[in-house]
């Protein structure tokens, strides 16, 4: 079936052609491929969302499995990495609401208990369930929006704000002159806050 991207760049292409092997000829290597291209930055990501190397690596897992098993709906109308991230995201909400259904449930259990010397210990300083899952949203909303920045913007966002790099350790990562590498953040933050007031949902 003949396909058009809409997105030209190099990586979305390279993507594209892996997830056509993998669903017309069940290459597997080109599954692992793919697990490898994107498997870090979804963890990642989800180890921000949840604050939990375990769920991380987990949640991570999950993600890979269903976007395997549906495959074949994926369509270039978006970019594979869009598509994968926002399974990533629905799961991780998916697993904070069960985890939120969780301790309503054990809170309705211990309802009337008679003992009032037993106490349940909430820690006061983490979010509460509804907490989690907005936080969990607007954090999806954000990749996404920065997943509309030309790559070269979106490396220096990831290396900077989500792997929490200094400007040294870009520019030695990249092999890019430490000048070039303030200037192109700070372009990239004129350009997140321009596609952050078009988002008026953000």
């Amino acid at each position: 079936m003949e396909m058009t991207l809409t997105a030209g760049n190099d990586r979305s292409r390279i993507d594209y052609e892996l997830v056509c092997r993998a669903r017309e000829k069940g290459d597997e290597r080109a599954y692992a491929d793919l697990m490898k291209r994107y498997r870090e930055p979804i963890y990642i990501m989800l180890l921000r969302m949840t604050g939990n190397a375990i769920e991380a690596d987990d949640l991570t897992m999950v993600t890979f499995s269903k976007a395997f098993n549906a495959i074949n709906s994926y369509s270039p109308t978006s970019t594979f990495s869009t598509w994968l991230f926002a399974i990533a995201t629905r799961s991780c909400i998916d697993f904070i609401r069960k985890q939120h259904m969780q301790t309503l449930s054990l809170e309705g259990m211990t309802e009337g208990y008679e003992d009032e010397s037993y106490e349940l210990p909430i820690p006061s300083d983490a979010d509460n369930p509804e907490e989690s899952i907005i936080r969990a949203q607007r954090y999806a909303m954000l990749r996404s929006i920065i997943n509309e920045l030309k790559p070269r913007y979106q490396k220096l966002v990831q290396l900077r704000y989500f792997e929490d790099m200094s400007y040294e350790d870009i520019a030695k990562t990249l092999d890019m002159p430490l000048g070039t590498v303030k200037i192109r953040l700070f372009r990239a933050h004129e350009l997140l806050h321009a596609l952050i007031k078009k988002h008026n949902d953000f």
